[in-house]
């Protein structure tokens, strides 16, 4: 198990995949959240069958797997069906979550989640690397990548922390506003030397 972890983290539409890639191409093992998010509802996972009898058959798709738009829609209408399901995702998420770190081999790893601090994955990690953008670019990015309205995108950012809750938790802090540059990889280099030395020390 890597004895250093850095926990990454940031809103929609920050760039939290663009930083991480460059780390990978450092050697850094990367623990991704939103993969281990999806692991546990795959096809045929008893977090699936207990969605479906909560839900509904709606909420499944015709190839088996979960109608993740419509839970979306579903869960951000209403708080009880939002509460019901963190109840029952988030110690499946956090367990594997200790799982996939304490399998990574690199002097420090990074632990990329949106949710971070929300579902208090902090104190798994010791040190916290925040990617901050401003709300219109993340707007911006995030309507052209996925295809959502302005208002769809303003939904997420509204449950998610706000950008000065999220910078009071971090250790470290990325400014992404710009596309990807020498200056982001340059900040990324740094960042990994100072983890290393960290990472020595632990």
């Amino acid at each position: 198990m890597s004895h250093f972890i850095v926990g990454l983290t940031g809103g929609i539409g920050s760039g939290k995949t663009t930083v991480g890639d460059l780390f990978v191409k450092l050697g850094v093992d990367i623990i991704d959240a939103d993969l281990i998010a999806r692991d546990v509802v795959a096809v045929g996972s008893p977090a699936l069958e207990n969605i479906a009898k909560h839900f509904g058959d709606d909420y499944i798709q015709a190839d088996g797997t979960l109608n993740r738009a419509l839970l979306r829609k579903t869960i951000f209408s209403n708080k009880a069906d939002k509460h019901w399901l963190n109840e029952l995702l988030h110690p499946l998420i956090r367990q594997q979550t200790i799982q996939a770190l304490k399998s990574a081999s690199s002097q420090y790893c990074l632990l990329v989640a949106p949710l971070l601090i929300e579902n208090k994955l902090t104190n798994l990690v010791d040190r916290v690397l925040v990617i901050d953008v401003s709300e219109a670019i993340q707007i911006n990015r995030t309507t052209k990548r996925d295809k959502n309205s302005n208002a769809q995108v303003q939904a997420i950012i509204a449950s998610q922390i706000n950008r000065a809750g999220r910078l009071q938790h971090a250790d470290d802090v990325i400014e992404n506003n710009e596309p990807l540059s020498d200056a982001l990889k340059n900040t990324v280099l740094k960042l990994h030397q100072s983890y290393l030395l960290l990472s020595h020390s632990a």
